[in-house]
């Protein structure tokens, strides 16, 4: 951990006045990673303006459905046995990251799965922002072996105790995360803020619970899911033109959130006839995106190559009328 000499100098630093006023560190543990996997614990630690700890919350949530890699959380099914239901416990859990970023470490997935539990719930988790530590590390060059916290947390010298345990793991987040904004801040550097969209078109296929033998079908060395798509059958006929129909057979990229899920929309893409494509080069038709001030890789990437870029609901009209491929 920094000294606390070091901390005292960032600490007298002057604070940048865009910084947010409040962070809410979290940890969800799951019953997988596809999008109808669900959350089985959830963990919130609240911190100020400057990273010091106001409190912290834990949970476990009922997933209604088999409690997946149990070698990994810990969770069995009896364990889980009269937990809340994530709709039980919305409220409260939404009371503690409202008018506060989000900060997890792969914040995406952590907010993804948060989004979707309170569509299910009919509710809308009340974030605008989030921050993920990944990218944090990156910005400020830390030396770090690989992007996994137990590495962050050694840089930092703070103590594991209970691995993908979620109250300790957001505890540790939340001791690497302080002096991380600390050297943020005293280097004047923009922290990488992305928007948050809460989802209001999603889908899920019911996965039922298993009897104590089971876990849904998961192995341990083989329980993440792959998505893989048939080879688009047109040719590329090259970039979109803004004004211009969609043509079969474009690249599209997306990034960042979306307030349709995902891979409804991916599904959606293809079957109009276009490529969909999870990385962004010279030959990506067109880059789709809501936030393009984000920062992300494939938004630099597309300012770089002049990649055409629009949104959400532009994109959802083009697909509506899509020109066919050559010879059709």
């Amino acid at each position: 951990m920094l000294e606390d000499r070091t901390l005292a100098g960032f600490s007298a630093t002057p604070w940048p006045t865009a910084y947010p006023k409040g962070y809410a560190v979290v940890d969800v543990e799951t019953t997988g990673l596809a999008r109808d996997d669900r959350i089985v614990s959830a963990a919130v630690y609240r911190l100020d303006a400057r990273g010091e700890v106001e409190d912290h919350w834990y949970t476990l949530v009922d997933p209604e459905r088999d409690p997946g890699p149990v070698w990994i959380h810990g969770l069995t099914s009896e364990a889980l046995r009269g937990a809340p239901l994530f709709a039980d416990i919305a409220e409260e859990f939404g009371a503690r990251l409202a008018d506060r970023v989000l900060v997890a470490h792969n914040a995406v997935f952590d907010w993804q799965m948060i989004a979707r539990e309170y569509a299910r719930a009919k509710r809308e988790a009340p974030v605008r922002q989030r921050l993920c530590t990944i990218a944090l590390a990156k910005e400020l060059g830390l030396p770090l072996p690989n992007h996994k916290l137990e590495s962050l947390a050694a840089h930092f010298g703070v103590v594991q105790q209970r691995a993908h345990h979620a109250l300790d793991d957001a505890r540790v987040l939340a001791e690497a995360f302080r002096p991380s904004l600390l050297a943020a801040a005293a280097g004047g550097m923009r922290l990488p803020l992305l928007e948050c969209l809460p989802l209001t078109e999603w889908s899920d296929r019911a996965v039922p619970r298993q009897s104590s033998g089971g876990y849904g079908g998961y192995r341990q060395s083989s329980w993440r899911p792959s998505r893989k798509r048939p080879a688009c059958p047109y040719p590329n006929p090259g970039r979109y033109e803004v004004g211009r129909r969609l043509k079969q057979g474009m690249r599209v990229a997306f990034s960042g959130d979306t307030s349709t899920d995902r891979e409804l929309l991916e599904d959606r893409a293809v079957e109009a006839g276009l490529h969909v494509s999870t990385s962004l080069s010279r030959l990506t038709s067109l880059l789709v995106t809501n936030d393009p001030d984000s920062g992300t890789s494939k938004v630099v990437k597309a300012r770089q190559y002049g990649t055409p870029v629009v949104d959400e609901a532009a994109f959802g009209q083009l697909l509506g009328d899509v020109e066919p491929a050559d010879g059709r």
